[in-house]
């Protein structure tokens, strides 16, 4: 049921990161946009999420300090990986991100919490790795490095805070009411940022009811999708279900790929054939 929830997760994530490229290609990629975004997609989310919860609010100090620190982490995805996007394709996107989503937690969980080191996981995560060296590529996608490095951190980043969360001593919420806090935390802080940082100046492109809705749409869906995975995470070793997520959201976001304008290359076709051998070997390698 737990590996059903991180397939069912992956097909999410995938969704997700073409509701952002459609949403950056309606609004933009600067500050004050990526913040109007992480309002309206937390917004949403939050609703959502309390509805899954039957409207019930739980917390513990412990919980508000990782959720305050998820805010900020999500806050830095976006305005890079909305960067990103005006650079290359969603395809090579999910590819940092997801690597990133990947290396953090796999090292996280077998140097800090003891989960072995077994050939099924070398082979994964080899194969998934290489997969992202074939789509490097010099010139000018190289000038974004920067961006390319923040979604692969921060990313990397949202699932080190989650295993910290599920494996912390302290009092603690449920997975239910770790994902409420997290995303009224984005709430509250990007809008505080929005009405000190932008409410003298006018707005260049003004929100349509499409861009709002493709936010909320794409908001409510993220925080399902990580609600999902925190809920599989107590049950599943982090070093298996971060190179699951990874490689089953490079093959989804590059299928999503030949129906939009930037059709993947060859190179990233044959990177994501490696990241499903990868997730392959997850199975079929009995050790």
């Amino acid at each position: 049921m737990y590996y059903a929830l991180i397939l069912l997760s992956v097909v999410i994530f995938g969704g997700c990161f073409a509701l952002n490229d459609v949403y950056r290609k309606q609004r933009g990629s600067s500050l004050r946009i990526s913040l109007e975004f992480s309002f309206i997609s937390s917004l949403a989310g939050l609703l959502v999420l309390l509805a899954v919860n039957g409207f019930r609010v739980e917390f513990t100090w412990f919980t508000l300090l990782m959720a305050v620190l998820s805010a900020l982490v999500s806050f830095g995805f976006t305005f890079c990986g909305f960067r990103a996007l005006g650079m290359i394709n969603l395809s090579l996107y999910s590819l940092f991100s997801m690597l990133g989503g990947m290396l953090l937690p796999f090292v996280q969980g077998i140097v800090f919490y003891g989960e072995g080191i077994t050939v099924a996981k070398t082979v994964c995560f080899v194969l998934i790795c290489a997969a992202l060296a074939l789509t490097v590529e010099k010139g000018e996608r190289g000038k974004g490095f920067i961006y390319y490095a923040g979604i692969f951190v921060l990313n990397g980043m949202s699932g080190v805070l989650s295993k910290l969360f599920t494996s912390a001593p302290y009092a603690k919420t449920s997975a239910a009411g770790y994902s409420i806090l997290g995303a009224l935390c984005c709430v509250v802080i990007s809008a505080a940022l929005l009405l000190t940082l932008f409410r003298r100046q006018p707005q260049q492109s003004k929100a349509t009811l499409a861009s709002v809705g493709v936010g909320a749409l794409g908001g409510a869906a993220n925080r399902v999708a990580n609600y999902l995975l925190l809920i599989a995470l107590v049950h599943v070793d982090a070093s298996v279900q971060y190179p699951m997520v990874t490689g089953g959201v490079m093959i989804v976001s590059t299928l999503i790929c030949f129906f939009g304008p930037n059709k993947p290359s060859k190179k990233e076709l044959l990177s994501v054939v490696i990241a499903f051998l990868g997730m392959l070997a997850l199975f079929l390698i009995p050790v």
